[in-house]
């Protein structure tokens, strides 16, 4: 797959302890965008955050371990292949906390490791 010069960046905000059909819906986003051939998807585990209702804060700190913790997952393909995911992004956050953003990126380098 060759990627290169004007795409999307996609961020998906969630809770770690978020499930959808029995999986943590950041795992379920990856393996759809896998499905789609999306060209990359990272999940990365924020340390600190809080939401929309600002209710909690969730933080891992050394004396309390947080199962709920923050998790961004970024996906980066053109706008068409992006456009393929969304309605599969609206069926896996009904009901659930979630903040979804997209961003125009130029990709620089895009290759795969042997």
């Amino acid at each position: 797959m060759k990627l290169s010069g004007q795409s999307i960046l996609l961020r998906i905000f969630v809770s770690e302890s978020d499930k959808f059909k029995g999986k943590s819906v950041y795992e379920a986003i990856v393996l759809k965008a896998r499905e789609l051939g999306i060209a990359g998807a990272t999940v990365i585990r924020g340390i600190m955050g809080y939401g929309a209702t600002s209710r909690y804060i969730h933080s891992a700190k050394i004396l309390e371990i947080s199962a709920d913790l923050p998790v961004i997952v970024e996906i980066v393909d053109s706008e068409e292949k992006i456009d393929m995911l969304l309605p599969y992004l609206d069926e896996i956050l009904e009901g659930k906390g979630g903040l979804i953003t997209m961003e125009k990126v130029n990709v620089i380098k895009y290759v795969h490791g042997k």
